[in-house]
């Protein structure tokens, strides 16, 4: 008898990637459930995709804004032709999605239902007018914009990412609330593609909380200085209303700051998208850590929940690395065999500084490597001091590389033109635990990766001199 199992949210990336994963499984009958219109998944239609769209636009105007080699009026970015030109490549890339879907459903065991999903039960779902009885349901609904408590808040209109990712036009002055991954993304795209001027608060007394300190200090001078952006840290929003004029009024740390400005922009984070589903109806109760490394949820074995749903680490790359573990669970279950749990390499990319000045943490940092008691060694190599970054005009930021004593790669962190482009290859390092005194030189062509070989040969002498002086004690 064949198991059934029912993916929720079948178009996303998690929910995509367990279908085409069961979908090989000639024991389980599976049914796809996918309500969204058109459909493609929260990384196409609302996400990294579209989002990097609109900020390579600004992206292109800032380089020439800031190069006084260049000449002439400094173009606008047609905010109209950038939308445009953005729906047209998501609606491409999610019709490539949905179509992969669509002929997983062609195969004999597999169903495809374009209706919402609402559980009655313990693994009993309606969708439209049928009720189905599951061995297993796998939750990948992904997530929505996260608009904080603040009092007042309800009162003004409030736009999110994905109005960012629509506006073809902006008004003269933004406050924008949170300068995490999104805020960071968006907020100079306010600036530079808007023409806003932009205030933002954060509650955290520094940017980059993953980083080591300096990082973050560098990141908000940047913002600073080359956005003209006010950015007001370890500051809590504290009271919102609107003005006479239509504008916004937000009261910082109980009155120690006012600031008034056109619009309101709220970049605080994503929640996992699971209202309507019917949760209340089921053993299932969602909060901090009810999915386990496992991907099941806590009260019930046989629902997994995947990507943004389950509120662990919003990531794309990481959704997918849940949504094999999830496929592989549930056969082994089904078996009674033993489960795997999902542990992956600490690797976040930021495109921060419309992607110029992008920040990537791959491993240990030297504060996680010493919180996790580990020893280690750190090297720092700076772009200014690379002929290569200054030759490309984007000389800013830096880099840092932290090993073991034994040459290990434990970790890089990147704030620095071509840092997103670095990541994978420092995730390779850090995976296979290369020792970076045998890692070789490469003849690079000169361009940006050459701050790697820096750091690898700076690392290489820190640990020669400390083996050095090991051996003279």
């Amino acid at each position: 008898m064949s198991t059934h199992v029912a993916i929720i949210g079948a178009y996303g990336s998690a929910g995509g990637a367990v279908a085409k994963q069961l979908a090989d499984d000639p024991e389980i009958e599976l049914t796809l459930i996918d309500d969204g219109d058109p459909g493609g998944g929260l990384c196409i239609l609302r996400g990294c995709m579209p989002s990097k769209e609109v900020i390579s636009a600004a992206k292109h105007r800032f380089a020439a804004r800031r190069d006084d080699r260049l000449v002439g009026d400094l173009p606008d970015v047609d905010l109209e032709r950038t939308v445009e030109r953005k729906n047209e490549h998501t609606s491409g890339w999610a019709g490539h999605r949905r179509s992969g879907i669509e002929s997983l459903a062609e195969r004999e065991d597999v169903e495809l239902l374009r209706e919402t999903a609402t559980f009655v039960d313990d693994r009993v779902i309606e969708v439209g007018d049928r009720t189905i009885e599951l061995d297993y349901v796998v939750i990948a609904t992904g997530s929505t914009p996260s608009v904080p408590p603040i009092p007042g808040i309800e009162d003004v209109d409030v736009n999110t990412s994905a109005d960012v990712l629509d506006a073809t036009a902006f008004e003269d002055s933004a406050v924008v609330l949170g300068l995490g991954y999104i805020g960071l993304e968006l907020a100079p795209y306010l600036s530079e593609a808007g023409g806003m001027d932009v205030t933002a608060i954060d509650v955290l007394p520094e940017l980059l909380p993953e980083a080591d300190d300096g990082f973050g200090e560098e990141l908000a001078d940047y913002y600073r200085e080359e956005f003209d952006m006010d950015v007001l840290l370890d500051a809590q929003a504290s009271q919102i209303e609107a003005t006479e004029d239509g504008g916004v009024r937000v009261t910082v740390d109980d009155g120690a700051e006012v600031v008034e400005a056109d619009q309101l922009f709220s970049f605080t984070g994503r929640e996992p998208a699971l209202d309507g589903l019917g949760i209340e109806n089921t053993s299932l109760s969602p909060g901090e850590n009810w999915v386990g490394a496992t991907m099941q949820a806590g009260n019930d074995e046989r629902v997994f929940v995947v990507g943004d749903a389950n509120g662990r680490e919003p990531i794309l790359h990481i959704s997918k690395e849940q949504a094999a573990t999830a496929a592989t669970n549930i056969q082994a279950h089904r078996e009674g065999g033993d489960l795997t749990e999902h542990d992956s390499t600490h690797h976040h990319v930021m495109f921060s500084g419309l992607a110029r000045l992008p920040f990537v943490r791959v491993g240990h940092s030297a504060d996680s490597a010493e919180e996790a008691g580990l020893d280690y060694v750190a090297v720092d190599s700076r772009a200014e001091d690379d002929g290569v970054f200054k030759a490309k005009d984007a000389s800013e930021g830096w880099a840092r590389l932290v090993v073991a004593p034994d040459g290990t790669v434990l970790g890089y962190q990147g704030l620095h033109y071509h840092a997103d482009a670095m990541a994978k290859t420092m995730q390779l390092a850090v995976e296979m635990e290369l020792d970076v005194r045998e890692i070789p030189n490469r003849a690079y062509h000169p361009t940006t990766p050459e701050i790697l070989d820096a750091l690898f040969r700076k690392a290489t002498e820190k640990l020669a001199e400390r083996d050095a002086a090991t051996a003279t004690q």
